[in-house]
């Protein structure tokens, strides 16, 4: 092919599927999930999540892991940032509940809140209702969050086809891409080990749930949260 054939092939391909059509790198896995490549959702850490960017979480509680996953949305590019995560494991939910909330900003007016999942816990976890109840009586805002799969999974994928899902790169959400390297599905059709995926479960509530209450930060204390670059802001 001449070169202005191939610039013209990749001008009509969709910008993830590009190194693969130039370069043979695959796109996707054999069965991922979220087939697109890691760093067309990528982005960098110095991006700046502005204060009016509606903001929430999704929480994925269980014994051996309880994760959860912060989002930001910019309602002016219609685009959704993950910038923050947590996972830790056998904890009960006062420990867990103290970190979520140290890295929300320490103001109250900034509680962000939350989609936690309606059916959480394990073998050595209470029911659903009581573990909500006790995130609750720890000072988190959350509410129970959709619990859809399939319908998430498709409209996650078409905010990260349209370029408008983007994960921040920084230490705390490498977790969250190491999950979503190995999200895929055997040949029936399955998720393999979904119950291992805690960060992307959070995904989801935050996406399907948390968007709907999100926040902004409000302007009128703008000037006071300098410092809580670590969360995000």
């Amino acid at each position: 092919m001449s070169e202005e054939d191939i610039q013209e092939m990749l001008a009509s391909c969709e910008p993830h599927l590009r190194d693969s059509r130039s370069k043979g790198i695959p796109a996707m896995g054999a069965g991922m999930v979220y087939p697109i490549q890691e760093e067309f959702i990528s982005a960098e850490d110095n991006i700046r999540i502005k204060p009016w960017f509606r903001r929430c979480y999704g929480l994925d509680v269980g014994w051996n892991a309880t994760a959860a996953v912060w989002m930001a949305f910019d309602p002016d590019a219609d685009t959704i940032y993950i910038y923050d995560c947590y996972l830790q494991g056998q904890r009960d939910p006062e420990q867990h509940a103290a970190a979520i909330m140290r890295r929300n900003p320490k103001d109250p007016y900034l509680n962000i809140p939350g989609a936690i999942d309606p059916a959480a816990g394990g073998s050595s976890q209470v029911d659903g209702k009581q573990l909500l109840k006790l995130y609750r009586q720890a000072g988190l805002k959350v509410i129970p969050a959709d619990n859809s799969r399939e319908t998430a999974f498709q409209q996650i994928y078409g905010y990260m086809s349209a370029g408008k899902f983007k994960v921040v790169r920084n230490p705390n959400t490498e977790s969250w891409f190491k999950e979503f390297r190995t999200f895929i599905r055997n040949d029936k059709g399955k998720i393999n080990n979904e119950a291992d995926f805690h960060l992307m479960a959070a995904t989801r509530y935050a996406f399907m749930t948390g968007l709907r209450i999100a926040k902004p930060i409000p302007q009128a204390i703008e000037e006071n949260i300098q410092g809580y670059r670590d969360y995000g802001i």
